[in-house]
């Protein structure tokens, strides 16, 4: 082998690793670039989902606060309607024992 050829197929050895190198990194970038881009989705993803999260548990503690206030509400009106139910009785009542005294009376 003479000093061109081994120079020849030194600078195609070299030539070869170059392109073997640059499809390599290419190969590699490629598919990061596209890791990259999916990780940046989930992120996006993530973050929404978060937000949404942090939306649901609001919702859920107003409406829970909502629930003891209409509940306390509930209370006072069937306290309320007791005692006027109390009171309605307790005039029939009277009304009742007024009717009779007075028949007593006109009866006399």
């Amino acid at each position: 082998m003479t000093r061109t050829e081994f120079i020849i197929a030194t600078a195609i050895i070299l030539f070869v690793a170059f392109c073997a190198g640059w499809f390599a990194n290419w190969l590699i970038h490629r598919f990061t670039r596209v890791a990259r881009t999916e990780v940046e989705e989930l992120e996006k993803m993530a973050q929404e989902l978060h937000e949404a999260e942090e939306t649901r548990d609001q919702a859920i503690t107003y409406l829970q606060q909502r629930e003891a206030e209409l509940t306390n509400q509930i209370s006072q009106t069937e306290a309320e309607l007791s005692a006027a139910m109390e009171g309605l009785r307790d005039a029939r009542h009277e009304a009742e024992e007024l009717r009779a005294y007075v028949e007593q009376i006109k009866g006399t």
